[in-house]
């Protein structure tokens, strides 16, 4: 598909076209499955369901483990994992290169774990040589946790996951938590292939529905840890939604209308073919990154490890990232502001769970006309025909 011009407002069925990093858009079969009368959740019908979609997450996750899905957001999935796994004074390691990083080492703060940040720039990742060198300077066993933020939502990187868990496995016997929030669903977390011990994301970004679930899965040696945490638990306790889900319920009334959201969700996954979605995030980010580049940004990622789900792009100076989401707002497009010491110099373009590449090619003409309206000598078509090129690629 070639475009000519920005679509008008109300030409697209995503309209208005939402490309921020969750919540995503939501396709219409998924928005009628929340219209669906709503069911007793302790009667057969809900038992049927909580089955059918915690057995279709597993290929997602990677595991043959329990899939538990509480009401709640993906930050509340993260302070799930603290909470279950560790105790106060816990020594654990933190990768923090953004601010979801950052997020995970505030959580583990907060309940008194002893917090270690292993930083890189915003935009790097941090490298697992850098892991290995830090695992080596404490003893063995006093580090207890090694907390990876898979994909950095605020700055459009891919962490190395398979070679920092294989690190963390070499180097210690710490439990290994990632969140992949951004990332599951749209690249893959091979869980149990790769050793991870728990995984956290939420049902906004690549699994294509409303937020409001937040979903884990722990390994046989995180839930053996579970046994030993002493950190206060109660709503996101995973022993007790463990033994209800057991009975393919759950420990307090779930948010049922959102669970008929991600079945049909899983629906369209399973349609598409789990390694044709992850193909199509691959190539819907090269497409964002050519683009953005034909227009004179720069992609705040280096391309080695530049996600498939969201790509950072920084403005010339002068341009106020405030001012060009205000113009494409205008334009029916909605993205997204950077994030901390970027919020005025970045934007952030989703690409991610129901977004197309025609969509792309839209919120792509639309950002050169913007750019070009305020004084930069670019070429909108010309933007489109590099997302072309790199989709055929």
């Amino acid at each position: 598909m070639r475009a000519t011009k920005a679509t008008p407002k109300g030409a697209n069925p995503l309209e208005p076209l939402l490309l921020i990093p969750g919540p995503t858009p939501v396709p219409p079969a998924v928005r009628e499955a929340l219209a669906q009368p709503l069911i007793g959740h302790r009667g057969p019908a809900f038992v049927e369901l909580y089955r059918r979609v915690t057995r279709r997450l597993k290929p997602l996750f990677g595991t043959e483990q329990e899939v538990l899905i509480f009401p709640g957001s993906g930050t509340g999935a993260m302070e799930a994992a603290v909470v279950n796994l560790f105790s106060p004074g816990d020594r654990v390691i933190v990768l923090v290169a953004g601010a979801f990083g950052e997020r995970f080492a505030a959580i583990a703060e907060a309940f008194g774990l002893a917090v270690d940040r292993l930083e890189a720039p915003w935009g790097q990742v941090v490298p697992p040589e850098r892991l290995r060198e830090r695992l080596l300077t404490y003893p063995p066993g006093e580090v207890r946790g090694v907390f990876i933020t898979h994909n950095e939502t605020s700055t459009g990187a891919l962490s190395p996951l398979e070679e920092l868990v294989r690190v963390a496995r070499q180097e210690s016997g710490a439990l290994v938590v990632v969140d992949s929030v951004s990332g599951l669903g749209g690249t893959p977390v091979a869980m149990d292939r790769l050793g991870i011990d728990c995984v956290v994301t939420a049902s906004q970004k690549c699994l294509m529905s409303p937020p409001g679930l937040a979903l884990l899965a722990l390994s046989p040696s995180a839930w053996q840890a579970t046994e030993r945490a002493r950190l206060p638990r109660s709503y996101w306790d995973v022993q007790e939604a463990r033994r209800f889900g057991e009975q393919g319920e759950t420990p307090y009334t779930p948010a049922v209308s959102l669970w008929f959201a991600l079945d049909r969700a899983l629906d369209l996954i399973e349609a598409e073919g789990l390694e044709q979605v992850y193909a199509r995030h691959r190539r819907m980010g090269a497409m964002v990154r050519a683009g953005g580049r034909a227009l004179g940004l720069e992609v705040l990622a280096p391309e080695a490890h530049a996600s498939p789900t969201v790509t950072c792009l920084l403005l010339p100076e002068g341009l106020d990232a405030g001012a060009v989401r205000r113009a494409l707002r205008a334009r029916g497009v909605e993205v997204a502001g950077g994030q901390g010491a970027l919020k005025s110099r970045a934007i952030r373009i989703a690409h991610m769970g129901a977004i197309q590449p025609e969509h792309l090619l839209q919120g792509l003409l639309a950002l050169g006309e913007v750019l070009r309206d305020q004084g930069l000598a670019v070429s909108p078509e010309e933007a489109v025909a590099a997302a072309e090129a790199a989709q055929a690629e």
